[in-house]
């Protein structure tokens, strides 16, 4: 008696389970190419085209009231998001302390703090390219209210 007979009789199986496995058993036995082109057609079923996927990014443009808003601050950061910080309506003492918060947020997260006018910072995190500059206007703003 074979041990697939054995087994059918132990477990009771139907034929037609028994069939299966014997067909299963004889697709084991098919050549290793029909096995890759099958796999493959299910990988390039997996594949999404880039182009199709289109994702918006947000910049968000915040004015702190306190110290307290800056981890609201870095929070849009960590979620991958720019912020606009305009530090114009807290005092300067405060603006420091948050600038300084944020300039390791943004170190922490591999991105980029720029000052784009005065009391104005623009932190990005690594996935937003920034390119170009202010100048001009931004400048002489600058020398009228030095905070720091």
């Amino acid at each position: 008696m074979s041990i697939v007979s054995k087994v059918k009789t132990f477990f009771a199986l139907d034929d037609e389970e028994y069939e299966y496995e014997e067909e299963y058993v004889e697709e084991e036995k098919t050549p290793m190419k029909t096995n890759k082109s099958a796999v493959q057609a299910q990988k390039q079923q997996n594949v999404v085209s880039l182009q199709s996927i289109q994702k918006s990014s947000k910049l968000v443009l915040l004015e702190p009231r306190a110290y307290a808003d800056a981890q609201e601050i870095a929070d849009h950061l960590k979620n991958r998001r720019g912020v606009v910080v305009n530090l114009q309506r807290i005092s300067p003492d405060q603006a420091r302390r948050i600038v300084d918060f944020l300039s390791g947020t943004v170190y922490a997260i591999a991105g980029d703090i720029q000052r784009i006018g005065a009391n104005i910072f623009l932190c990005t995190p690594e996935n937003v390219d920034v390119s170009g500059s202010i100048s001009g206007y931004a400048q002489e703003d600058e020398l009228e209210d030095v905070r720091w």
